[in-house]
């Protein structure tokens, strides 16, 4: 697995026009990796995952995959400066039971509705935290209590992410950012919400979970 940094060029005309219409910015991601037959789901078949992150006025994206990336095929003045790509190896070597890692998370946390079928986002912390939650008891860990009593974790709303696939469907993904501590309790299904991510809207920068140590 590998872990891409693209520092993004906010003046370059691909980039506003992927960052008004997120469907653009997942095409524009997927064309560094090999086309395959079109019976398959490309993003899939290359664990692509990523998040956008505002820093300092700028864009960073953390972008994760199983395939080797190549970033040469971005649109030419797409990045500030050229892609920083790691193994994640080492970071899922680290991952074993009892371990506690500091991590960050766009989710899109939702529920099905019992009549219409269709999904509806949680918009209230608490609902959103117990989605957090129940999630974590899925996927191999837990969330920490902090000294005030409550989860070690932090729920913050992101812009709405929207965008078009065709001129019919509409993309809207009512997102939240989670920055917490966690604590793995089953490696395995932990290792796997690391390389799958968790939630749903994956192509469109929900879904990947950033670790690091805890202090």
């Amino acid at each position: 697995m590998f872990l891409s940094k693209l520092t993004v060029n906010t003046q370059s005309r691909t980039f506003r026009r992927d960052y008004a219409n997120v469907h653009d910015m997942h095409r524009t991601l997927m064309s560094a990796y090999p086309e395959l037959p079109q019976d398959n789901g490309v993003r899939q078949a290359h664990g692509v995952l990523w998040r956008l992150d505002s820093l300092r006025g700028g864009f960073v994206q953390y972008v994760q995959s199983h395939t080797e990336p190549d970033w040469d095929n971005l649109p030419a003045g797409h990045l500030a400066w050229p892609a920083e790509v790691r193994p994640l190896q080492p970071v899922l070597d680290a991952v074993t039971s009892g371990r506690r890692f500091t991590f960050r998370m766009v989710a899109n946390p939702t529920k099905c509705d019992g009549q219409t079928r269709k999904r509806i986002p949680y918009r209230q912390p608490a609902e959103q935290l117990e989605w957090l939650i129940r999630k974590g008891e899925q996927h191999g860990f837990v969330i920490p209590t902090a000294g005030n009593g409550q989860p070690d974790v932090a729920v913050t709303g992101v812009p709405t992410i929207t965008g078009r696939k065709n001129t019919t469907t509409k993309i809207t993904v009512e997102a939240v950012r989670y920055d917490g501590r966690l604590v793995v309790t089953d490696t395995t299904a932990f290792t796997q919400a690391l390389a799958n991510g968790v939630g749903r809207a994956k192509a469109y920068g929900c879904g990947l979970i950033s670790i690091a140590p805890a202090a």
